[in-house]
């Protein structure tokens, strides 16, 4: 197994940056008092609308969702 390699955030493209920084945002309205960790998602659609999500806990753990479950909840719900 190679090692990872690492890629610079600028030598991205644009697209590519503008989705990292809506997760980055998203993971701002993390509910996460169980686990203290805090996730960010971001998809975007055929049309080009991006959709942020984070992760809720819920101390029922069955009820927690992901931030990737949250985004395309978001986007499903809103006809994408």
């Amino acid at each position: 197994m190679s090692a990872a390699k690492l890629i610079e955030f600028n030598s991205l493209d644009a697209d590519i940056q503008e989705l990292i920084m809506a997760s980055v945002e998203a993971r701002n309205y993390s509910y996460s008092p169980y686990s203290n960790f805090k996730v960010g998602a971001a998809l975007r659609s055929e049309d080009g609308i991006i959709y942020k999500g984070c992760n809720i806990e819920n101390s029922s753990y069955s009820v927690t969702i992901c931030a990737e479950r949250t985004a395309i909840a978001k986007a499903v719900s809103e006809g994408k």
